[in-house]
């Protein structure tokens, strides 16, 4: 049951063995930390890892037409559902370069007196992600402030988590022939990290009530997102929130190994190159849901990306920048169309929701999605 592949010695991984020979077996969520947020050598200390120069790209460097709907969304939340408060915060968990920010607050001006109250709000860990965004958004450095924590802003808030959640730390358990253990990462006779059941507290008759049929080798996953919640819940006790949530995931209860890394567009094992590829997750949109439902906050969704980037209407918005900018018609026609693949992030992606208990159902949301999206305690 240990995965075997090629590795590279990079300092983190010499980092990491170092701690598991020192401290014992580690578990996934905590690799994954490490792989993503080591003070040293994690990855998001690095600043080349968005676009086509870096790991990965986001749906904002795909199209400007993201950001921009997006931007519109904002304006018609802020006067529509929030009832046009002033000041307004802006949020965004994750901002990466900056990019989709800069196009929400571009395509933003278009709703009268949004432009005038509004303030953003970046949280992000990473310096070197900073120093990106700032020079992104140099046209609206006046507005911009940034912070660390998921609720150290004040309400009235709009909040964007676009790509966030893949990144969340993911805690794994797997089935083994004498039942189930938390899945972890060891140091092996080779010197290798490899993959390997572990020791440790593990919810054994909880695994074995709902899969109790689950052959070995079956992996069950959660991210554990009280904390988001709790963070969400604590914004909206002192002002009215919402929030939307965007990333590629399921909204079904799954069994499934989802963690993969990502570097210079490839897919390669996460134990290959520690520190130096991107580590992300399936968001399962039924535990989240579920998470947010409990904490007492309301639900738009989940729906794929291409029923919401479609109900604000990506189409049209498309035709017309193609129509003003014959050179880049083409472009702008396949960025789109990626955006709404049926086979690609239109359906891989899902939107949900969450907002201030008593407000109404934000747009972009059938009324009949919102109801089925609230699923009770489980």
């Amino acid at each position: 049951m240990i995965e075997n592949g090629l590795r590279r010695d990079t300092p983190l991984a010499r980092r990491i063995k170092d701690r598991i020979r020192r401290d014992g077996p580690m578990t996934i969520d905590s690799f994954m930390s490490a792989c993503l947020w080591d003070a040293d050598y994690g990855y998001y200390r690095r600043q080349r890892i968005f676009g086509a120069s870096g790991d990965f790209i986001t749906a904002a460097d795909i199209s400007q037409v993201f950001g921009e709907l997006l931007g519109v969304w904002a304006g018609v939340v802020w006067q529509g559902v929030l009832g046009a408060p002033n000041p307004i915060t802006i949020v965004e968990y994750g901002p990466g370069r900056g990019t989709m920010m800069r196009d929400v607050l571009r395509a933003s001006r278009i709703i009268p007196g949004f432009s005038d109250v509004a303030r953003v709000h970046l949280v992000e860990a990473s310096n070197a992600l900073v120093e990106l965004q700032t020079a992104t958004l140099a046209d609206f450095r006046s507005l911009l402030s940034w912070g660390r924590e998921l609720d150290e802003f004040n309400p009235p808030a709009i909040i964007f988590a676009n790509e966030f959640l893949d990144s969340w730390p993911v805690a794994q358990w797997i089935k083994t022939p004498v039942g189930w253990h938390i899945r972890g990462v060891v140091v092996d006779g080779e010197d290798n990290l490899q993959f390997a059941p572990i020791n440790g507290d593990c919810p054994r008759e909880a695994f074995e009530a709902l899969r109790p049929n689950a052959p070995p080798g079956t992996v069950v996953e959660s991210q554990r997102l009280d904390q988001l919640a709790d963070a969400l819940k604590a914004l909206a006790d002192r002002g009215p929130i919402a929030v939307l949530m965007i990333d590629y995931g399921h909204t079904t209860p799954a069994a499934g190994d989802t963690l993969q890394a990502v570097r210079e567009h490839k897919y390669e094992s996460p134990l290959t190159s520690p520190g130096e590829a991107d580590l992300t997750v399936h968001v399962n949109f039924y535990d989240l849901a579920s998470t947010l439902h409990r904490s007492g906050l309301a639900l738009d969704g989940p729906v794929t990306q291409a029923e919401f980037l479609g109900s604000l209407g990506i189409v049209e918005r498309a035709s017309r920048l193609m129509a003003a900018n014959p050179a880049r018609a083409t472009e702008i026609e396949t960025g789109a169309a990626r955006l709404l693949a049926a086979n690609g992030m239109g359906s891989r992606f899902k939107v949900l929701a969450a907002r201030s208990p008593g407000l109404p159902s934000l747009p972009g949301f059938g009324a009949s999605r919102v109801s089925s999206a609230a699923p009770g305690p489980t």
